[in-house]
C-alpha cells in the first residue's frame, strides 16, 4: 500500500513489508515495528471515520473482490463488458448485423475498445440514421443493455461477502450521537444490501417498507427506534445506514401505469444509467436527481468525512461536486482509496487536482493506493459488536453448517 498526505513531503510513501535495516530491534522482534506509511494510513483512516458526518462513496473497486470458483471477479469491468457484447455480435445472426457493421453505423474509431464510448456513439447514431441502419443500431443498443444487465446481476442467493460485511460492521455501526452513515455507490449490484441482510443491518434506501416497495425520498429522513418503557427517551437501533445508488439498481423498475418506481427483484427492465456520455443529463431525472442532490448536500455539511473507495473519478457529475466541496467546505476531510491511485493521479484531471492540493499542504486530504481487500481489515473498528450482531452470527453459523 502507498499513501500521500501533507505529512509525506509531497511523495508517495510505500508500506515496507520487510524489516528495514537499522530498525528498532525490540520492535522488530515482537513484530510491531512501526512503518511510516502504515502509520500515516492508520492516522488518515482513524481521523476520517471519527467525523460527525461520515460519507462513503464506492465504485466498481468494491465489487471486484467477489470471485467465482476460478478466483475470477464476478463483477464486470468495462473491458469485460466490451468483450461480452462483441462476442454476442461475432457474426450476423437472428437478423442482427455483424460486429463490423455495428461499429461502422456508430462511426466508432478502429482499435477503440471503450464500451461507454461505443454506446454513446450508438445512441447518437440512432437519432440521425434512417431505415435499416436505424433499426440495426436500435437492436444493438437493446442487446448491449441486456448483456450489461445480465453481467451485473452476479450475486447468488447464498453468496458470502465477508469483506462487505466487515466493512459495514466497522463503519455503519456508529454512536447514536453521530449521524447515520451515508453510503453512496455507482454500482448497480446488490452487494451492500446482501451484506446488510446477512449481518442484521437495516438499510434505508429511499423505498417504503410497504409492499410493493415504492421509491419515496422522504424515507431517507426516517429512522428506527425501539419502543421501550421510557417513551421520552428514544432508543435508536444501532445497525442502520442510508444507501444511495446514484446510477440505479438491478432491482428497480419503473411502473408505467402508476408512474412510480418499485423495487422488483429479477426485473427484466431495471432502472439504470447505462455507461454512455449522457450519464450527466440522466442524473438530473428521478430517482437519480434525489441521489446526487443528497450527495452534494451531504459533502457540504460541517465536520464531514468523505471516504472514496474504488471510484475512478471518471464521472464528471460526481467528481466535479467533490472538487467544488473541497474548495468551499473547509470542514470537509477526504480520503481517496484505489489500487492504482498513483498512476491515476498522473492522468486523471480531478485526481491530479487533489494531489496538487496535498502538495500545497492541504491537511484535509489523503490518497491511499490500496484495494478494497487491502483496506477493509485495517479500518479501525471503533464500536464493539452488539448483542443483536452476535446473535445473528450464531444463528447464521448454525444454518450454514
Amino acid at each position: 500500500m502507498r499513501v500521500k498526505t501533507y505529512m509525506t513531503n509531497r511523495e508517495w510513501l510505500e508500506e515496507q513489508l520487510e524489516p528495514v535495516e537499522g530498525a528498532d530491534e525490540e520492535a522488530a522482534d515482537d513484530g510491531n515495528r512501526p512503518d511510516p506509511a502504515r502509520q500515516e494510513i492508520d492516522r488518515a483512516l482513524s481521523d476520517i471515520i471519527r467525523s460527525r458526518n461520515l460519507i462513503v462513496l464506492t465504485g466498481l473497486g468494491t465489487s471486484l473482490c467477489v470471485k467465482d470458483g476460478d478466483d475470477n471477479a464476478k463483477a464486470p469491468t468495462m473491458g469485460v463488458l466490451w468483450q461480452a457484447v462483441q462476442q454476442s455480435y461475432a457474426a450476423a445472426q437472428d437478423g442482427r448485423p455483424a460486429w463490423d457493421e455495428v461499429l461502422q453505423i456508430a462511426r466508432h474509431p478502429e482499435g477503440n475498445t471503450d464500451i461507454e464510448e461505443l454506446l454513446s456513439r450508438a445512441k447518437i447514431a440512432e437519432s440521425f440514421e434512417t431505415d435499416e441502419a436505424q433499426v440495426q443500431i436500435r437492436r444493438f443498443i437493446t442487446d448491449a443493455e441486456r448483456i450489461i444487465r445480465e453481467k451485473v446481476d452476479f450475486l447468488e442467493p447464498n453468496e458470502q461477502l465477508p469483506l462487505h460485511e466487515s466493512f459495514l460492521r466497522r463503519l455503519a455501526r456508529r454512536s447514536v450521537r453521530r449521524e447515520r452513515l451515508k453510503l453512496f455507490t455507482t454500482n448497480y449490484d446488490r452487494c451492500f444490501e446482501h451484506a446488510a441482510q446477512r449481518t442484521g443491518f437495516v438499510v434505508m434506501d429511499g423505498f417504503t417498507l410497504s409492499q410493493p416497495s415504492t421509491f419515496d425520498p422522504m424515507h431517507f429522513s426516517y429512522d428506527i427506534v425501539r419502543r421501550g418503557s421510557e417513551p421520552d427517551a428514544p432508543d435508536y437501533i444501532e445497525n442502520l445506514f442510508q444507501l444511495y445508488k446514484i446510477h440505479g439498481s438491478i432491482d428497480w423498475e419503473y411502473d408505467e401505469a402508476s408512474r412510480k418506481i418499485n423495487k422488483t427483484p429479477g426485473t427484466d427492465k431495471p432502472l439504470l444509467i447505462y455507461p454512455r456520455s449522457t450519464k450527466y443529463e440522466l442524473a438530473f431525472a428521478q430517482p437519480y436527481l434525489e441521489m446526487i442532490s443528497s450527495f452534494q448536500s451531504a459533502i457540504r455539511q460541517r465536520d464531514t468525512g468523505l471516504l472514496v473507495i474504488g471510484f475512478g473519478f471518471n464521472d464528471n457529475h460526481i467528481a466535479e461536486p467533490i472538487l467544488a466541496a473541497i474548495e468551499a467546505n473547509l470542514a470537509l476531510k477526504v480520503v481517496v482509496i484505489s489500487p492504482s491511485l498513483q498512476q491515476q493521479a498522473d492522468t486523471n484531471g480531478h485526481l491530479s487536482k487533489i494531489a496538487g492540493l496535498i502538495d500545497q499542504g492541504d491537511a484535509r486530504l489523503s490518497m491511499i493506493g490500496a484495494s478494497f481487500e487491502d483496506i477493509v481489515p485495517i479500518v479501525p473498528d471503533l464500536t464493539a459488536m452488539t448483542d443483536l450482531e452476535r446473535h445473528v452470527e450464531r444463528v447464521r453459523a448454525i444454518r450454514e453448517r
